[in-house]
């Protein structure tokens, strides 16, 4: 069977069909620019767009960069506008879509559904966290298999700031971090979630993973084991058609 999934992120919007038995793209995913201002219209516009080149007429899965409450209401938006918090976003997407039945969840936790069943997590026991490092740090934590929506770690405490401004990806290339100076941050922050959650398994993605052999060589002091993400950066995707797909 095939669902479309669509993947919001702070920097960029990317989509593809995806036959959700085997957790694949059908097609090579299509990416836009997140708009700025990432303010809910001109974002329902980009996903329409990516949509569109596809040609597709059925049902839709959604991730947001933000808390998502009853499948749709917006919580919060560290990485987008502002304006998003409070919007329904499914009744936003399916309105500029004609009608197309959309689903709605946070990216993190899309892409952590997708690791756990298509990727390392799968069959897993016990605490899994699967954290995507990228514009910020998404999180997604799973008990026995069963996941803890909207964690939002990335937004934990650290040195007197959200995690995310110290560790996330965008904060190695905005202040020009070696991959040992950046991977030291990741391990704090690493020791920090390990600290709160004793989780037995850290798996690593977002847009990052890609490079894992450059920084997860250079991570120490953490008793979890510490794998990079099967599915990468096309977690998102898989896991918002997952979703929708029921």
């Amino acid at each position: 069977m095939q669902i479309f999934g669509v993947d919001i992120g702070g920097s960029g919007i990317k989509g593809a069909p995806v036959d959700v038995e085997r957790g694949a793209l059908v097609e090579e995913r299509f990416k836009l620019l997140t708009p700025h201002p990432s303010g809910p219209d001109l974002v329902a516009e980009g996903v329409k767009q990516i949509i569109d080149h596809f040609g597709w007429t059925g049902p839709i899965g959604v991730t947001f960069p933000g808390v998502v409450t009853g499948g749709s209401t917006i919580r919060t938006a560290a990485n987008v506008d502002k304006s998003w918090i409070g919007r329904d976003a499914r009744a936003l997407f399916s309105e500029r879509l004609g009608g197309l039945p959309v689903t709605v969840l946070n990216d993190a936790d899309a892409a952590g559904v997708a690791e756990m069943e298509f990727g390392v997590g799968h069959k897993h026991r016990g605490t899994v966290i699967v954290l995507t490092l990228g514009t910020g740090i998404g999180s997604a934590v799973f008990v026995d298999g069963q996941l803890v929506p909207n964690t939002e770690l990335g937004h934990l405490e650290l040195n007197g700031q959200d995690a995310e401004q110290w560790a996330a990806a965008r904060v190695k290339q905005d202040h020009e971090l070696t991959w040992e100076q950046w991977a030291s941050r990741v391990q704090t922050y690493l020791q920090h979630v390990e600290m709160l959650f004793s989780p037995e398994l850290f798996v690593i993605g977002g847009g990052v993973s890609r490079e894992c052999e450059k920084f997860l060589p250079l991570i120490h002091g953490v008793n979890a084991e510490i794998v990079p993400a099967q599915l990468r950066n096309t977690a998102g995707i898989v896991g918002a058609a997952m979703r929708a797909a029921g």
